[in-house]
């Protein structure tokens, strides 16, 4: 290609750049961004896009300066939550990630929605974020111009995420802007999880935060869960990919509904 240095591949197609990427990490087990693009012919940002890309995938884990593996004993439940509406929850997060400036104080909570969020913030983010979650700390690790605050406690493995007294106490002393919360069901009595183990934590963030931003794709105004975790009155906003409907029960608590469409 013209311009291009001597024995250069480069990989126009993204599949195929992807594709490289996957074959190359399999045999190194962790590749530099600046290595890639230069193999590759392409800018940093481009292999940052199909490195994302790839982590939403659940195919590689994006790491400080470039990109490994992910573990190998990742939890099924987890795993499988991951996949479920991956489309709807890819929109939501980044949506959300939009709604955001750069230099932005946030929570985010354990869950594959909000997940998405943190897999969403631009690689400039310089922000603080707050999070019990596994994944989303791992996230962070790629976002070294943020501040990231780790809530410990006692490791809940289905959920990836730190719960308990020590979790709750470390964010009793914090404060943040906006709290994203997820939840495993929503109907008009309310937002619902799926344990009461993880009720506590989610509580005590949003005690904390100046807003509390629900982020739940369709699937959940249809599902089931057994721990009711507040009112609706007690959001502050709604971000899904399609209007429920309970949107006029959100209009009559003050909840604004926020659509991430395509």
């Amino acid at each position: 290609m013209d311009g291009a240095p001597a024995g250069l591949l480069r990989y126009d197609d993204a599949p195929a750049r992807r594709g490289v990427i996957l074959e190359q990490l399999h045999a190194a087990g962790f590749l530099a961004i600046s290595d890639l693009s230069k193999q590759l012919g392409v800018s940093d940002m481009t292999v940052r896009r199909d490195v994302r890309r790839l982590e939403r995938d659940g195919k590689v884990r994006v790491v400080h300066g470039g990109v490994s593996l992910p573990p190998a004993d990742q939890p099924p439940a987890f795993e499988g939550r991951v996949r479920a509406s991956h489309e709807a929850k890819q929109r939501i997060g980044s949506h959300a990630a939009g709604l955001l400036t750069g230099s932005d104080t946030i929570a985010v909570d354990a869950g594959t929605t909000p997940y998405e969020l943190a897999l969403a913030l631009p690689d400039d983010f310089a922000g603080s974020v707050v999070s019990h979650s596994v994944p989303v700390l791992q996230r962070m690790l790629s976002l070294p111009a943020a501040r990231t605050v780790a809530l410990g406690g006692d490791l809940n493995h289905d959920s990836q995420a730190f719960v308990g007294p020590i979790t709750v106490d470390t964010a009793a002393q914090l404060r943040v802007k906006t709290f994203f919360l997820g939840a495993a069901a929503i109907d008009d009595r309310g937002v619902y999880v799926a344990t009461d183990r993880e009720r506590p934590t989610k509580l005590a963030l949003m005690d904390i935060a100046d807003r509390v931003v629900l982020l739940a794709d369709h699937s959940k105004f249809d599902a089931s869960a057994a721990v009711l975790l507040c009112p609706l009155s007690r959001l502050d906003a709604v971000v899904s990919d399609r209007r429920p409907a309970l949107a006029e029960l959100f209009d009559d608590a003050g909840v604004d509904l926020d659509l991430a469409t395509d």
